[in-house]
C-alpha cells in the first residue's frame, strides 16, 4: 500500500512563514460529548494519524459554515449546536507539491448528555477538496485525558494541540 500523496506531515508554525505557494483555509470541530472527543482515523492510510472532522473553507463561504458542512461529509451527522472558537493553527506542509499553509480555525461543540449516539461507525467523504477516490473513515468517540497521553505522534500535525485546551474546558485534570 502507498501513502496517500494528499497527506504530508506537517509542522505547526508561530506565523505565516514569509515564502509559501498557498494558502489554504482550513475549519475544523472538536465535538465532545462529556469527556470524550469525536475522532477518526483513515483504515485505508493508517499512516495519516488521528484527526477531528473538518477541512477545506470554499471561496465566499465563512469558516464557521465550512466548518458545519465538511463535519456533515466527514462523518454523516449534522452539527446543532452551537460551538465555540478553540483556537487557530498556521501548519505549513513544505513537500514536493510545493510550500502550502493551512490557516486553520478550530471550533468546539458540545453535544449534550441526552443525545443518542453511535460508539463507532464508518463513513466515507464523497468529495475530497484535494480530489480522488471517496476516502474511508472510522470515527469513534476517545476519552480527551486519553488521547492526551498518546501523544501528538498518534494524531495528524497539529490535531493533539488543542487537547489541553478541551481537557480545560472539560474540567478534565491533567
Amino acid at each position: 500500500m502507498t501513502a496517500d500523496p494528499r497527506f504530508f506531515e506537517g509542522v505547526l508554525c508561530d506565523a505565516v512563514p514569509e515564502r509559501f505557494d498557498r494558502l489554504k483555509h482550513k475549519a475544523y470541530i472538536y465535538l465532545t460529548a462529556g469527556r470524550e472527543v469525536l475522532v477518526f482515523r483513515q483504515p485505508d492510510q493508517p499512516e495519516v494519524g488521528l484527526q477531528v472532522p473538518g477541512g477545506t473553507v470554499d471561496p465566499g463561504e465563512s469558516h464557521l459554515c465550512a466548518a458545519c458542512r465538511e463535519f456533515r461529509e466527514e462523518t454523516g451527522l449534522e452539527v446543532a449546536r452551537a460551538l465555540d472558537p478553540l483556537c487557530e493553527q498556521t501548519v505549513l506542509f513544505d513537500n514536493s507539491r510545493g510550500r502550502d499553509i493551512h490557516a486553520r480555525r478550530l471550533y468546539h461543540g458540545r453535544l449534550r448528555g441526552n443525545e443518542t449516539r453511535q460508539a463507532r461507525w464508518e463513513h466515507y467523504e464523497m468529495t475530497p477538496s484535494a480530489g480522488g477516490d471517496p476516502i474511508r473513515f472510522e470515527l469513534f468517540w476517545m476519552d480527551v485525558g486519553e488521547a492526551l497521553r498518546l501523544g501528538p505522534d498518534r494524531f495528524f500535525t497539529g490535531f493533539h494541540a488543542p487537547l489541553a485546551e478541551l481537557a480545560l474546558r472539560l474540567g478534565i485534570a491533567p
